[in-house]
């Protein structure tokens, strides 16, 4: 039987918000315990498209909603943490771009006049021109208008390698989770066979976190899955772009990141509505040839003859909503020692890392004294998953 083990707070999953929280909570002083059954990051967090997003998008029809509320002070946070001076250390992580862009292929949609009267949105755009556009648009051809956000997008895989530095010795690879129960009540959990005992216990585990639940016999908080069908693109011809590309809707149109591949070239990954509702009706061939054809119209002056395509579908983890609605911030739900939680966006992790700081401060959960951790097996850390598939 396995060595026991003792710690202050145990957290199941390490996409970047288990990652992020164990860092934050060991900086605080706390012993931490991050489990994770697959290799770290390996979920959603590698399959996000990296942008520190501020809100801006969800203004699209002129109101700051919650979400745009709630996400606006993200960049800043996540600014300082790259820079070493934030409450993490992320120097040494890749900045892909220092902003991210509203596109407006010609001319600008009725929308937008409501959206550019707000203060709020306008204290965070601004339009460029020239040599200030993204190098995709630098063509003669492009007649469009460009605004710079003031967000910024990352390379995930080395975020993910950056945090999993910052855990020190408290991950472990567990395959078996099962409850650990004394005197009726949740002490900790049993992994592999080993005892971990904690005074709180995190589930962060995105999709996972169901599965968690139903072995504790819980159905509260439900989770939702919200369905993407992303694309890839890679071609010798491209250039970096990160960009919303408005159509007539509340929703951009397309949104594009571009992420440096092993062989040099540049690889475009194709969110936004593309990827929503319709394109995940199609299957890989039909939404390949409407990512083809949204790309011919927008940006015809790029040859991607001999590009290679590819599409990944993504299941994101959420609490549930009524009628499946984007969740505005980072949630949390308490049960006795559990705490289970969804950031709901990439760039959300410090805020629910706020949330179960908060908790912990509530109910007067201090750093204690535990016995050192014995050699355990550790997850692997994950890389770009695009290298399996173009």
């Amino acid at each position: 039987m396995p060595e026991g083990i003792s710690t202050d707070i145990l957290i199941v999953g390490g996409g970047v918000a288990g990652l992020w929280l164990n860092a934050r909570l060991r900086r605080l002083g706390y012993s931490t315990l991050l489990v994770d059954k697959g290799t770290l990051g390996g979920g959603q967090s590698v399959k996000s498209q990296g942008i520190i997003h501020g809100g801006t998008k969800y203004a699209l029809q002129g109101a700051l909603t919650g979400a745009s509320e709630a996400i606006a002070d993200m960049p800043r946070r996540w600014r300082e943490a790259l820079e070493g001076a934030g409450e993490l250390d992320l120097t040494g992580v890749r900045l892909l771009s220092d902003a991210h862009y509203l596109w407006s292929p010609g001319t600008l949609a009725g929308n937008l006049t409501s959206f550019f009267a707000s203060k709020a949105v306008r204290s965070r755009v601004g339009q460029v021109k020239g040599d200030e556009l993204p190098p995709a648009l630098q063509h003669p051809r492009f007649k469009g208008k460009v605004y710079r956000l003031a967000e910024l997008v990352l390379d995930v895989p080395s975020l993910i390698a950056r945090l999993a530095e910052l855990a020190g010795d408290s991950l472990l690879a567990g395959r078996q989770i099962e409850p650990l129960l004394e005197h009726g009540e949740l002490a900790g959990l049993r992994i592999d066979g080993r005892a971990v005992r904690a005074q709180r216990i995190v589930f962060s585990a995105g999709g996972g976190t169901a599965e968690l639940l139903a072995a504790l016999g819980l159905q509260q908080p439900a989770m939702q899955r919200r369905p993407l069908h992303m694309v890839l693109v890679k071609a010798s011809t491209l250039k970096p772009l990160y960009a919303h590309c408005l159509g007539g809707g509340p929703k951009p149109r397309i949104t594009v990141t571009s992420h440096p591949t092993a062989d040099g070239q540049w690889l475009w990954y194709l969110g936004g509505e593309l990827a929503e509702a319709a394109g995940v009706a199609r299957d890989e061939a039909g939404q390949i040839a409407a990512a083809k054809k949204e790309l011919a119209e927008l940006v015809p002056w790029i040859d991607l003859t001999e590009a290679k395509w590819a599409t990944l579908r993504i299941d994101r983890a959420e609490p549930a909503q009524s009628a499946l609605a984007r969740p505005d911030n980072a949630f949390l739900a308490e049960q006795g020692r559990l705490l289970v939680g969804w950031p709901t966006k990439l760039a959300l992790s410090p805020d629910f890392a706020d949330r179960i700081e908060a908790a912990l401060t509530r109910d007067g959960i201090r750093p204690a004294t535990h016995p050192p951790l014995p050699d355990l097996p550790r997850p692997a850390v994950t890389g770009p998953f695009w290298e399996g598939l173009l």
